[in-house]
């Protein structure tokens, strides 16, 4: 498949990049500062630089992809990342922008990286309104639900990836449970994944379908 990988150098990028790649998939990886993509580029691999904030440019960055794969996400590292939630929409603003880019370019598909905050912890409770969130990651996670919200609002053929609470970098696995709108924990209540296996997971859904017009969510 030819997959256009946004963002393709952060945490949640790189590592799917990486799958894609093992996998044989052509992969545009767009990204601000392609010095940051492996060097040499891994055979199958084309390096795009763009900051994803004009929609004509997008377009013609996406035309002819079988899928968009959107790891976008505000740099975490800026202070306003923990407290402003007019900072964290930008990651609204962004998928907006990348919305109509696939629905001009008539990409048949976009998965978005997601969040965890919008599944359900209880009947009628997401994580997020738990007391179980973290305070710092509040408006992160309240631009996630408006992102959410947007894709589903949309005429495009979206689907939107949550992790568990807890994802970091371990091992690549292969040995997961997938849901849909509620919350994955295990036997000892830890809600977590890999981003290695969350990779596995995101692109076997590119491979196979099974959640078009969905949010589906990953954990142990």
């Amino acid at each position: 498949m030819n997959i256009v990988l946004l963002a393709a150098t952060g945490r949640a990028g790189s590592t799917i990049l990486n799958e894609l790649v093992s996998r044989g998939h052509h992969v545009t990886a767009v990204a601000r500062d392609t010095s940051k993509l492996p060097q040499p580029l891994p055979a199958g691999v084309t390096a795009v630089q763009d900051d994803l904030s004009d929609v004509e440019k997008l377009t013609k960055i996406v035309s002819g992809a079988d899928a968009v794969v959107s790891a976008f996400g505000p740099t975490s590292s800026d202070p306003r990342y923990t407290t402003d939630v007019a900072y964290t929409d930008q990651l609204l603003t962004t998928t907006q922008r990348i919305i109509e880019a696939v629905r001009n370019a008539k990409v048949p598909r976009l998965i978005v990286v997601g969040g965890a905050g919008s599944l359900w912890f209880a009947p009628g409770v997401t994580v997020l309104e738990s007391g179980h969130w973290p305070q710092p990651y509040v408006p992160i996670a309240t631009s996630h639900q408006k992102t959410l919200a947007a894709l589903k609002s949309s005429d495009i053929n979206w689907t939107y990836f949550s992790p568990p609470v807890l994802i970091q970098p371990g091992e690549r696995t292969g040995k997961f449970r997938l849901g849909g709108d509620d919350l994955i924990v295990d036997a000892n209540g830890k809600s977590s994944v890999s981003f290695e296996d969350y990779a596995i997971a995101l692109v076997d859904e590119l491979e196979k379908p099974a959640h078009e017009r969905a949010r589906f969510t990953i954990g142990y």
